[in-house]
């Protein structure tokens, strides 16, 4: 055996006698004994990184996977944290999806924090992450914890750290936090006691949901009828308790996806966005006596929301960026005041539909843990279908109120005889047709991601779809006023392009936006042709630059 070898072997080792779960031990005790070398270097190459996401990898042994001694890692560097900041007598609170090991990572956390002199308290059961993120400002934490991979595939699981002001963390925070972790030297120096730790009732829960009814209009129709589907995940109790309380019609369920699965027998990627992920809700929706208003799909933790309506003999999902523009112009009109934000990624339409009003807009950076953290803000969102309908209750994207106000909208336009889409068609007319898409490469090698970026900073392209790029700028030097990040963003006459890698999973995404000019409602169809083709073709040509 090689000297690499050895020592990698002698890492296993070092890792298995400290590995505190049975499962990981065996199958780690099952690699070495094995002596795959290329396995336990794919394990053992380095460790996964903590950031602004949190943790996020596949379930299994060794530091580059996401298992129990990674956990309480990062959990005693988070508690290290805390107390550098003073704040060792704090309390943080502690969320957890129904994926596999959830639970497990969630009590290791209590556990940790406990051992560190700072109060725990877990939420009674698997629940949506929002839930968590009001939990910290009800209960005055100093930081939270949500144990969850959101939408990612059924090998995954992830970790989301909160601080006090109930916002996902951003820079310096997640390096200081990083570097704690790095310095645990053994887990025989983590304290993990037994007990000690609270384990909340409903109560929170119940605040939660006094809240819910803040999103909504008093005395607002309630009449649209919902299909719902939980896709797997832990959204359904939550949000058939919202919309009781609201008193809109039960939401019909996805009987197939309605029970939380961490396996997600019925889809390939638990992603309401991801093809064929609403095939079940369609059917369903199509098998009703009665047509449904619209359907509603929260993601697996229920901080996301997509939304599909009727369209023609069939059913259409609404892109993130039309859910977000309805829903601004929604709060607009019942005369919400404050600003409006959203990630560099959305639509460019949400900038006039503030301008329109008069109230103030932001830009940030993809992600909420920006968005929530825009002063002033009154209603976020982002393209990948996340709205903060409720920012004083919620500092994060929150799949459930945002359901209940699309709900609430699509009853009003229905007590006037009009749909989700006869309202797309008025902003189109007011602002001119935004017609948005994605081209998102998934990859095994993520080599391929990094080649295409160096590909487009060494020859940014000067025409895409016919349409000249009058600005190539790299985010990654910041732009507008923004801290950098790695991205690229295109503007051309009529369109704008931004393509940067996913910060949580093997993907490149590429953010396309046409704008073409609506004179009036008979030339709709004639811009939404015209807004196909460019779209279609900005990808065409996007790929061949990035040589994807």
């Amino acid at each position: 055996m090689t000297v690499e070898g050895s020592a990698l072997l002698d890492r296993a080792k070092a890792w298995l006698a400290e590995d505190p779960d049975p499962e990981t031990r065996d199958e780690l005790a099952g690699i070495i004994e094995a002596g795959d070398l290329a396995e336990l270097e794919d394990r053992f190459s380095g460790t996964l990184q903590f950031g602004t996401a949190g943790l996020r990898g596949e379930l299994g042994a060794g530091p580059m996977r996401m298992n129990r001694a990674v956990v309480v890692r990062a959990a005693a560097g988070l508690a290290a944290y805390l107390k550098g900041k003073g704040q060792g007598d704090g309390l943080v609170v502690i969320g957890y999806d129904a994926r596999h090991k959830s639970a497990d990572f969630a009590r290791d956390t209590a556990a940790v924090m406990v051992g560190a002199g700072l109060r725990a308290a877990v939420l009674p059961r698997p629940l949506p992450t929002p839930v968590l993120a009001f939990a910290i400002r009800h209960l005055g934490a100093v930081a939270g914890v949500e144990v969850t991979a959101s939408h990612n595939p059924p090998r995954d699981n992830g970790y989301k750290v909160y601080l006090g002001d109930g916002s996902q963390i951003v820079p310096p925070a997640d390096a200081e936090i990083a570097g704690e972790i790095a310095a645990v030297k053994s887990l025989a120096d983590v304290a993990r006691p037994e007990a000690g730790w609270e384990t909340l009732d409903d109560s929170v829960l119940e605040a939660y949901l006094a809240r819910t009814d803040a999103v909504l209009a008093p005395g607002s129709p309630r009449t649209a009828r919902a299909v719902y589907t939980a896709m797997h995940g832990v959204g359904k109790e939550t949000l058939l308790a919202a919309f009781a309380r609201a008193g809109f019609p039960e939401p019909v369920l996805v009987p197939e996806q309605a029970e939380p699965d961490p396996d997600f027998p019925t889809v390939a990627f638990p992603n309401p966005e991801e093809p064929g992920a609403m095939d079940l809700s369609f059917a369903t929706a199509g098998s009703l006596a009665e047509a449904p208003d619209l359907i509603i799909a929260n993601d697996p933790d229920a901080d996301r929301c997509a939304v599909a309506v009727a369209d023609g003999s069939g059913w259409r999902m609404l892109r993130g960026d039309e859910v977000g523009a309805l829903l601004a112009a929604h709060l607009v009109k019942r005369g919400a005041t404050g600003v409006l934000a959203e990630s560099i990624v959305s639509s460019s339409l949400l900038g006039r539909i503030a301008e329109a009003a008069s109230l103030p807009y932001a830009e940030t950076l993809t992600g909420f843990k920006w968005i929530a953290r825009v002063e002033g803000l009154r209603y976020g969102y982002e393209e990948a279908l996340g709205y903060c309908v409720d920012p004083e209750g919620v500092r994060d994207k929150d799949g459930i109120t945002a359901a209940l106000l699309v709900t609430e909208l699509a009853s009003e336009l229905k007590e006037r005889g009009r749909t989700l889409l006869d309202a797309l068609d008025d902003l189109a007319l007011a602002h001119g047709l935004h017609a948005t898409d994605q081209l998102s490469v998934r990859v095994e090698d993520l080599s391929v991601i990094a080649d295409a970026m160096r590909r487009l900073r060494e020859a940014p392209p000067a025409v895409l779809a016919g349409l000249a790029v009058t600005s190539a700028e790299d985010l990654s030097q910041g732009a507008g006023g923004l801290p950098p990040t790695d991205g690229l963003r295109y503007t051309l006459d009529g369109a704008r392009v931004i393509v940067r890698p996913s910060g949580t999973e093997p993907k490149l995404k590429c953010y396309l936006e046409v704008v073409v000019p609506v004179a009036d409602r008979g030339g709709l169809a004639a811009a939404r042709a015209r807004a196909t083709e460019l779209l279609a073709a900005l990808k065409r040509d996007l790929s061949t630059s990035a040589g994807i």
